[in-house]
């Protein structure tokens, strides 16, 4: 078990892995007591050699591993890649590329809809996971070997179950089918928190565009206070209470700290004093450049059968296919055709190959679902004369 802790070892162990064709990585962080994750250890395998590197090391520079991750010839693996990802991006705002998901491509290959680590390692690496270290704190030291070796078993298994998954990508010419969740986790935008859209994730009584702009100065004020401290942004201020303050759009101290669960501390303080400028500012702004809420979603009239209809034949054909469901059409995709939409993910490309077209043929009358024992069958209807 390898544990490096200084500068010089990190060096040492990244610079064969520059030539490598790829390596596995995961990462131990937490994030309970702070806004931004706070990584402790980071997981690298390479062909042959494996390490678990101490973040929290004292004088430790991870300039090597940043280096590594960038390198654009080496493909970084992952499993459930979007959090470890979100580290890396962070550090260096930028994504690592390439990258490769073992997740993603589990479900192409037909392990399940959110195939774990666990259930790939031990069908695919025939290895059983000690999961005693799972919920361990990270940030703790020293590390145990038992730790360690927990780490460590999140990379070593993982080179198997890559090259595994690739080779059946490579035999069913699958590869293009994980371009598009792929796509999500190259898109730098996934990882950003902008305090400007913090208002949109809430839901207010009220949709009046002058409460929700004072929802909006609010909500981005403590995005970015919350950023600038450090400290996730229930513990700053609670939603209903953020909610709260912008219904009631309180106009000094005093009325501020009526808020439920608030208290004078908060109202007197840096945090009250900032809040109340922030509520001032959306007082100020003229009509003209208020928000509004997005469009409610379209009422779709879909019928229940037909969306019936369609989920039974969206399990047939993922079945046949071998590939997860849920990366064929979501349940949403399933109202919107049964409902008559059809510019639609699920009708393009190799999601309308496995399901797309047979689903607008049962919907339009040429094909019929039927029983053969307990199994469901497809029948091809003759067009009515």
């Amino acid at each position: 078990m390898k544990l490096i802790t200084t500068t010089e070892e990190l060096a040492a162990f990244c610079a064969p892995l520059a030539d490598t064709e790829f390596i596995t990585v995961d990462t131990e962080f937490m994030r309970e007591r702070t806004y931004w994750p706070k990584l402790c250890l980071a997981q690298v395998a390479g062909p042959e050699d494996a390490a678990a590197i101490d973040a929290l090391a004292e004088g430790i520079d991870l300039g090597p591993l940043d280096a590594l991750m960038a390198n654009p010839k080496v493909l970084k693996v992952f499993h459930a890649a979007r959090q470890d990802l979100e580290i890396f991006y962070l550090r260096n705002n930028t994504v690592p590329q390439p990258l490769f998901d073992t997740q993603v491509a589990a479900m192409v290959c037909g392990h399940g809809e959110a195939a774990s680590y666990e259930s790939l390692a031990t069908r695919l690496a025939k290895a059983k996971i000690d999961k005693s270290s799972r919920f361990t704190d990270w940030s703790r030291r020293p590390l145990s070997e038992r730790q360690i070796a927990y780490a460590l078993s999140d990379v070593t298994h993982l080179r198997v179950v890559y090259e595994k998954l690739k080779r059946q990508l490579d035999k069913t010419g699958r590869f293009s089918w994980i371009a598009e969740e792929m796509a999500v986790l190259n898109d730098p935008g996934t990882y950003r928190a902008d305090p400007e859209q913090a208002w949109r994730r809430l839901k207010p009584r009220g949709a009046s565009p002058r409460l929700l702009a004072t929802l909006r100065e609010v909500a981005a004020w403590r995005e970015r206070t919350a950023q600038r401290i450090d400290i996730p942004r229930q513990r700053l201020l609670r939603d209903e209470q953020l909610l709260e303050i912008a219904s009631h759009a309180p106009r000094d101290a005093e009325e501020l700290a009526r808020t439920r669960g608030l208290g004078r501390g908060f109202a007197d303080g840096w945090q009250g004093r900032e809040l109340i400028e922030a509520l001032e500012r959306a007082r100020a702004l003229p009509d003209s450049d208020l928000p509004t809420r997005d469009k409610a979603p379209e009422q779709l009239r879909a019928p229940g059968p037909v969306v019936d209809l369609l989920r039974t034949l969206l399990r047939l054909k993922a079945e046949q296919a071998g590939v997860a469901g849920r990366l064929v059409a979501s349940a949403d995709e399933l109202d919107r055709l049964a409902a008559g939409k059809r510019d639609l993910p699920s009708l393009k490309g190799w999601r309308r190959e496995v399901f797309g077209a047979d689903a607008v043929d049962l919907i339009e009358g040429r094909l019929a679902l039927a029983l053969a024992g307990e199994h469901p069958k497809l029948i091809p209807l003759a067009p009515a004369a």
